[in-house]
């Protein structure tokens, strides 16, 4: 009865802290969430209301009824000038393209560097993860010459194909994944006859699913937020992507139009929020998976 009694009093007792911790993150997240209402909120503003200054979340009534500017998003779709749907599918070929190779190849390297046994893969990786500390402002000049050489400058190929020869952090994460798969299920594999090939198709992959859903969510969002990549590379306006077309509602007579542009970047965002809700039970598995383990 005593230890049952100091059990309740100590979970009373942990109760205060964990209010308090609840109420630290309910008061992060909406720190986090304020921009992206104001985006919304601006976003269904007329012109003068979103350029007002006015400290209103919604906006102004006319009469009786709120005044929502449901208008600008079709005008953001139908605007001449900023071509959205161009934009848009541009955008999706490059992240499409780019999600495809990136998966593939950091995980046929990531396989090699935990999988096969070979002299030197320790120096490899080394390197591999070193070249994460190189920032891409570095890279930009070389980058620039070797794609011009190759004829890529003005096409979408500077953005997607580089993807096909994995990522230094992807790599890093898949080799660490791989890595806790048993080595069992690989000698089992190869007293059947299976070569590394089949191995990986077969066996590494399947079991990797968490692991390369989460690769692929990232370097998604990358290549859609990616802004200095395009601005660089392209040279043709209709081949711009959505991170670049945004830019042009800055430049229009001079003059910025806010409630186009928070339409336009509420529709930019919108399939990276649904992605995100789509994995995210994946994403968490992953993550706690790779705790646990």
């Amino acid at each position: 009865m005593a230890m049952g009694g100091r059990r309740s009093s100590g979970g009373r007792r942990a109760d205060p802290w964990r209010f308090v911790l609840h109420a630290a993150l309910i008061a992060v997240s909406l720190m986090f969430l304020t921009p992206l209402v104001w985006m919304v909120s601006t976003s269904i503003k007329p012109e003068t209301q979103a350029a007002s200054g006015a400290l209103r979340l919604l906006p102004e009534p006319a009469g009786k009824t709120l005044e929502i500017a449901a208008e600008n998003y079709s005008a953001v779709w139908n605007d001449r000038t900023v071509q959205f749907p161009l934009y848009l599918r541009n955008t999706l070929i490059v992240a499409t393209l780019g999600v495809v190779g990136m998966t593939l190849s950091s995980a046929v390297v990531a396989y090699g560097l935990s999988r096969v046994q070979w002299r030197g893969r320790g120096v490899v990786l080394f390197l591999i993860v070193a070249t994460m500390m190189i920032p891409f402002p570095v890279l930009m000049v070389p980058l620039y010459l070797i794609f011009r050489e190759l004829g890529w400058i003005g096409t979408l190929r500077p953005l997607w194909v580089p993807a096909w020869f994995g990522g230094a952090f992807n790599i890093f994460l898949l080799r660490q994944f791989f890595m806790t798969i048993p080595r069992e299920l690989d000698e089992a594999a190869r007293i059947d006859g299976c070569s590394h090939v089949r191995t990986f198709l077969t066996i590494i992959l399947p079991l990797s699913k968490p692991a390369l859903a989460v690769v692929a969510l990232f370097h998604f969002m990358y290549v859609w937020n990616d802004f200095v990549g395009p601005l660089i590379f392209l040279s043709n306006r209709d081949q711009f992507t959505l991170a670049l077309g945004l830019q042009l509602y800055q430049s229009q007579a001079g003059n910025t139009q806010w409630n186009l542009l928070m339409a336009a970047s509420t529709l930019m965002i919108s399939p990276l929020v649904l992605l995100f809700v789509l994995t995210q039970r994946t994403f968490v598995r992953s993550v706690a998976a790779e705790g646990l383990k």
